[in-house]
């Protein structure tokens, strides 16, 4: 069984390296081709323009002219030997051997051989054609004759002191003897042909090192493999893809990075001036490494960004920073914290049903049913559930009630007491418990830590807040103040930004991880957006009141109550 054998094909480089030296040999033989005909066709220009001068000065010798008019007065012509031993012959063959030229010959009127280096061509007719000199035209010529090839120049004889052709003198040089002179001349142009030869492969081969370099050894197919699976990749995925390359420019902005950041194309933009936060810059500054993740707010989203290095063997290609949204997540643990607040305590209301019941039980098994029907009685007044919040009566929403008491029972146990403010009065329901929930529950999570870290003994946090009519729905204000030390006067604008955190003290900033850090600033995004805000009202002091915070969030209850942009005309 025969084995077939396939050649793998050669490498896109290669082929080009081929292709290159291919083109630069062709354009160099063509080059040397074309220099070594004008040379040639030079010399030729040169033997004839020299042929000229020659067959010029023979045949205005008066010698000449007279020797050729007095033969061409006589009946016939000399015999050879005669003509061999004549005058004509003896100028004809001194200027030949003077000059080196090929041939000198001299004919009559009628195109007979008068002299001629070969003694038996003497008295025939010359073997091409002389009408035009004995027509009184000089010529140059290229032609073959019976000595050979030569380039030559035919010149007319005239008779003494008279413009009568008598003749005609014809002066060849041999083309051998031009071939000899380009072969000396041809070594230049080898040495030039072969030096723009050797400098064209030279670049080849540098230019193939460069292409290999530029696209990485890989071959086009798999280049525009790459392309298509990249396109593919960074838009089709949900998170956010942002290459640095490694002259410092933004080479990767794909539209979920885009979407995230809430920002157009920065494709090409330079990395050091592009639009976006600081934290994800710090990320690649000159001498960062890889670092675990980190958590910032962009726009209204709270965003992951983590960066990798980017190498191909040992090349540096950069920064690829990858962004993933966790606004949900951030969401869905608000929900989780406020049930599991929720069912803390809803745990704790469980032990004082217990405690009921077994109370209930003992007048019952002793047989004091009127005692066992008046604490019923009682607990019917006082209702099943009783929060460790002061005034939540305040609070008509039972959303709101449900909450801020959940977060009481959770203050409780850390030995916080959670009240609601006099000024409060909420008439309306809640319509978006999400955002309510997150602004509220920073805030107050906020306030208890604070509290908790503080020097004063007693611990508390306060929750105002007031519901306002609207166009679009009413506003909620809420106020909260706690017992802490206060805030930093230098710290404060920095209480909103991202990875800062008061958790262990209530004045000094640290870079918290696990999502700390974030609860303010996305607190005042979430408000923000809305068209409210989240503000710092009093920085407090240390040894207590702490800080106290406002915000506003717009749309987030149904009052009942419409509110009218225009005038009421009737008094």
């Amino acid at each position: 069984m025969k084995r077939s054998t396939s050649r793998l094909p050669l490498r896109f480089s290669t082929q080009t390296l081929l292709l290159q030296l291919g083109v630069v040999l062709l354009v160099v033989l063509l080059s040397g081709a074309m220099h070594a005909w004008l040379t040639y066709d030079r010399l030729g220009r040169e033997a004839e323009n020299q042929a000229l001068t020659l067959a010029r000065t023979v045949a205005s010798d008066p010698s000449v002219r007279a020797e050729v008019q007095s033969i061409s007065k006589e009946e016939g012509t000399p015999p050879p030997s005669a003509l061999l031993k004549g005058p004509l012959m003896a100028v004809a063959e001194g200027a030949r051997n003077r000059t080196g030229a090929l041939f000198v010959v001299i004919t009559d009127e009628t195109g007979l051989r008068l002299a001629h280096p070969d003694a038996d061509r003497l008295g025939e007719k010359v073997s091409t054609d002389p009408s035009d000199a004995l027509s009184g035209k000089e010529v140059t010529t290229r032609n073959t004759g019976t000595l050979g090839p030569s380039a030559g120049a035919k010149v007319p004889v005239f008779a003494p002191g008279s413009s009568a052709i008598v003749g005609e003198v014809s002066v060849g040089y041999s083309t051998e003897s031009i071939s000899r002179s380009l072969a000396r001349d041809i070594v230049p142009i080898a040495v030039t042909a072969a030096g723009a030869l050797l400098a064209g492969i030279l670049a080849s081969f540098l230019l193939r090192r460069r292409l290999q370099r530029l696209t990485l050894g890989l071959e086009p197919e798999e280049i525009s493999t790459l392309v298509h699976d990249q396109v593919a990749v960074l838009q089709g995925v949900d998170e956010g893809v942002v290459g640095i390359s490694g002259d410092g420019r933004i080479s990767v902005f794909n539209a979920a990075a885009q979407r995230l950041l809430d920002l157009d194309d920065l494709t090409g933009t330079p990395w050091a001036r592009a639009p976006l936060p600081a934290q994800l810059k710090a990320l690649t500054e000159p001498g960062a490494q890889e670092r675990d993740a980190i958590e910032l707010v962009a726009g209204a989203r709270v965003v992951v960004a983590s960066a990798r290095k980017a190498l191909h063997r040992t090349e540096d290609l950069g920064w690829v920073i990858m962004l993933r949204d966790r606004t949900e997540l951030q969401h869905l643990t608000r929900q989780l914290d406020a049930v599991g607040t929720m069912s803390t305590a809803l745990r704790a209301q469980r032990h004082e049903f217990a405690n009921q019941l077994h109370t209930l039980a003992g007048f019952m098994s002793i047989g004091q049913f009127r005692q066992a029907q008046d604490y019923l009685a009682q607990l019917v007044a006082t209702g099943p559930l009783k929060f460790p919040v002061d005034q939540a009566e305040l609070l008509q929403d039972p959303y709101l009630q449900a909450f801020i008491g959940a977060k009481g029972v959770e203050a409780n146990e850390r030995g916080v007491a959670l009240r609601i403010g006099p000024e409060t009065l909420v008439r309306g329901q809640v319509t978006d418990p999400q955002d309510v929930t997150t602004v509220l529950g920073n805030l107050i999570d906020n306030g208890v830590n604070a509290a908790v870290s503080g020097a004063s003994a007693e611990r508390w946090v306060e929750v105002e807040a007031l519901d306002a009519p609207g166009e679009d729905g009413g506003t909620l204000h809420i106020v909260v103040a706690d017992s802490g030390d206060g805030l930093d006067p230098g710290h404060v604008d920095d209480v909103f930004s991202e990875g800062f955190t008061t958790a262990g003290t209530s004045t000094t900033p640290a870079r918290a991880a696990g999502g700390q850090g974030l609860g303010l600033a996305l607190a005042r995004q979430l408000a923000r957006r809305r068209g409210g805000d989240v503000t710092v009202l009093e920085n407090g002091a240390p040894g207590g009141p702490g800080a106290v915070f406002m915000a506003t969030l717009p749309g987030t209850t149904d009052t009942g109550i419409t509110v009218s942009s225009g005038r009421d005309d009737d008094v």
